[in-house]
């Protein structure tokens, strides 16, 4: 980037603004960041070149060698998407001091001087939380706006008398305000220069416990949600992979890719990221519960815990006892042998993994019993080979699978009555279906508990097989060892050569990571924090999906219960103990930033009609343009004429039944959307098309409401009638 190139380029109409006194200053202080930002680049890229050509080493070196090329290959990327607009704006400190400019991330110069502070910083918190109440220490704070790379505004706040002389221009609207203005694209709209106090609170709290953010439409919930991710592997690097990393759970795809760019954007990279459905293989088919009443059955967290009864039926020992044979005697295994093979198993060991333990158990108590005087590894290796052992243990503790185990459940009313001994017959025979691997939404968290409770059938074919490779490459190499000690006709006791003779040698050099092995699930946790959008929607039974990834019980829990498809009576702390979580803090957002008061004035009635006390926000913004009206027939003059006038921005036709693309113009800037799939985005435009179709009941009102509110700037309402 050429360090000439100013940062300003202020429209004609804020000429005032480009008075050099209020902007000089800044502009030698983007030129020093350019600089610096092309000798950062340039020394970044020959880093990641060298380690890339470095040699890979084996175990920790190769992990090592791996997590600094993720690390260098994530800051290039920040660094070359954004620029200069790495910078979000200045704080000018009352003491008199130099201003100090705060970016996306931490920038110092080849002097050590500090040219960019990261916003994440504790220094930095001024920038976001001052008011004119309680200044921080600030004489004045400047925010910018970025166009293609350059400044097209910036905004003023004054918190001293002095603070305005040669150091801001004042206007009408705040920066935050104003940049509400902006135009949607298909990624979320980077908002980290807009946070405002109340939220900057929020993303900036500890993460002990379970904090509830709550608020309604436009109140700033998913950026709070997605700036406290970045905010918490920050100032706690603790929480990175070492721990388990951070798991952000999402409504639906839709909504994941439209905020996939937002936390490289903050200066955070590596951060999982899914909907509930992702956790399980079977979420991807899986369809909505055609029964509400076998929905609601579902989704109770009683329900996934009749998977610990379901599998403990297939964990009971022997009555008998039996004889075991080896080459050289004959030994007996009475049933309380069994019983304390079966208990030995370490707790939590998954069923399928654990028996393996079992049986190195039982070995290791027929060995004790047996006096013949053999080497305990051909003992052990005799009897392993007695059919009736390995069999009966077989019958004993099965290799069980998750998807057979649930579907025996549907399919078996006798097997759900014993796992399940509260649900009435009614409730049995509701449950049951013809086919009963025909998977719905509400069966993943069966799925989900069955799979975590077993764990992987294969696992222990697997170690095997990686025991034997790792045996084998350890014969390889000590033949070659035997042959370059003859070769070289050195005495083996002695010198480095002679060393190789060392069986921690010879172990320190096979990568045992390189040898087959289990490709790892990304998903299956543990996490150290795990954060939910959208968590109104969640089921007791969903909730255990998450919290079996989470131990810690460290969650940020995003929501509105207002838009509770399917109701809400509860508060958030009763509905969360329930679940079972505990060290609950509910924080508020009452302030809607995104929806105009002209869009607030027609949805609020739409959702108090069903819920009167739902927790409306106040809108604080108006875009001056009504919300009209008119028939289906006129989609398309509607989407034309807002295309024709727009340059920028995206709209979106949310109907009951997605009229899909065909009904649309061939533009990426208008999409189409049912109600449910809105849930969480935010457009220019939205058209809503018969909304009294969208359902009945809260269910029916809250889809209206969620749809209503998707807008930023305009909402038109079509109707057939």
């Amino acid at each position: 980037m050429a360090t000439s190139t100013r940062a300003f380029d202020l429209p004609d109409h804020l000429s005032p603004k480009a008075d050099p006194a209020l902007i000089d200053g800044d502009e030698r202080h983007f030129a020093a960041i350019s600089h610096c930002l092309e000798q950062t680049i340039a020394e970044l890229s020959d880093r990641l070149d060298a380690t890339r050509k470095a040699p890979g080493g084996i175990g920790r070196e190769a992990m090592d060698r791996d997590a600094e090329i993720h690390r260098l290959t994530g800051r290039l990327r920040t660094l070359r998407r954004f620029g200069l607009d790495l910078c979000l704006g200045r704080i000018v400190p009352a003491d008199g001091s130099e201003p100090v400019y705060i970016g996306r991330l931490g920038l110092t110069d080849s002097t050590g001087d500090r040219l960019l502070l990261d916003w994440r910083s504790p220094a930095a918190e001024p920038f976001f939380a001052a008011t004119h109440a309680a200044s921080m220490g600030l004489a004045s704070r400047r925010r910018y706006r970025w166009t293609r790379g350059r400044i097209s505004d910036y905004w003023d706040e004054v918190f001293r008398t002095d603070g305005l002389e040669g150091h801001a221009a004042l206007d009408d609207q705040s920066a935050f305000i104003a940049s509400l203005g902006g135009n949607r694209s298909a990624r979320m709209r980077d908002v980290l220069a807009t946070i405002q106090t109340d939220q900057d609170a929020i993303i900036r709290a500890g993460y002990r416990g379970a904090l509830v953010v709550d608020g309604g439409p436009g109140t700033g919930k998913t950026v709070v949600a997605l700036h406290r991710t970045a905010h918490l592997l920050y100032s706690d690097p603790r929480l990175g992979h070492r721990r388990g990393g951070v798991l952000f759970v999402g409504p639906h795809q839709p909504y994941l890719a439209y905020v996939s760019d937002v936390l490289p954007s903050l200066g955070e990279e590596g951060v999982q990221t899914c909907t509930l459905r992702d956790l399980v293989t079977e979420g991807a088919a899986a369809v909505a519960e055609a029964d509400p009443r076998a929905a609601l059955l579902k989704s109770s967290a009683d329900l996934v815990k009749a998977i610990e009864a379901a599998v403990r039926i297939y964990e009971e020992p022997p009555t008998e006892g039996m004889t075991v044979s080896s080459h050289w005697s004959d030994i007996w295994l009475s049933a309380d042998d069994w019983a304390a093979a079966f208990e030995s198993v370490e707790p939590g060991t998954p069923h399928n993994e654990a028996r393996d333990q079992i049986r190195e158990e039982l070995v290791t108590i027929l060995t004790e019993k047996d006096d013949a005087d053999v080497p305990p590894h051909l003992l052990r290796r005799s009897l392993l080979q007695d059919r009736d052992l390995i069999t009966t243990l077989n019958l004993a503790w099965p290799m069980l699978d998750a998807a057979e185990l649930v579907a025996d459940l549907w399919s078996v009313p006798a097997y759900l009555r014993k796992c399940a001994p509260w649900l009435g017959p009614d409730d049995v025979s509701l449950l049951q279906r013809a086919d009963a691997q025909a998977w719905t939404v509400s069966d993943l968290p069966l799925l989900d508990a069955a799979r975590q409770r077993l764990g992987d059938a294969e696992a222990s074919v697997r170690r095997r097989r990686h025991e034997a490779a790792v045996a084998a490459e350890r014969a390889r190499r000590s033949d070659v060892v035997d042959r370059l000690l003859q070769d070289t006709e050195i005495d083996e006791s002695e010198g480095a050569v002679g060393m190789l003779r060392g069986q921690d040698i010879q172990d320190a050099l096979i990568d045992g990571d390189a040898l087959p092995g289990a490709q790892p699930d990304l998903l299956s946790g543990p996490f150290a924090h795990i954060i939910v959008d959208e968590a109104q929607e969640l089921t007791d039974a969903e909730w255990q999906m998450l919290l079996t990834r989470c131990p810690s019980r460290s969650f940020t829990i995003v929501g509105d219960r207002a838009q509770a498809r399917h109701g809400s009576t509860e508060s958030w702390r009763e509905r969360l103990e329930r679940a079972g979580l505990d060290r609950i803090t509910v924080a508020s957002l009452s302030v809607n930033y995104r929806t105009p008061a002209e869009v607030m004035a027609e949805a609020e009635p739409a959702i108090r009609a069903a819920l009167p006390d739902a927790n409306v926000p106040v809108s604080v913004r108006s875009s001056g343009i009504p919300v009209t009206y008119g028939g289906v027939a006129d989609l398309a003059a509607v989407l034309d004429d807002w295309l024709g006038s727009q340059a920028e921005g995206v709209a979106c036709v949310i109907a009951a039944d997605d009229p899909g693309r065909a009904a649309l113009p061939e533009t990426s800037r208008v999409r189409s959307l049912t109600p449910a799939l809105s849930k969480g985005l935010e457009f220019d435009l939205v058209v809503l098309i018969d909304p009294e179709t969208f359902g009945e009941g809260v269910e029916g009102a809250v889809d209206r409401y969620v749809a209503m509110t998707r807008a930023t700037q305009r909402l038109v309402v079509l109707t057939s009638r």
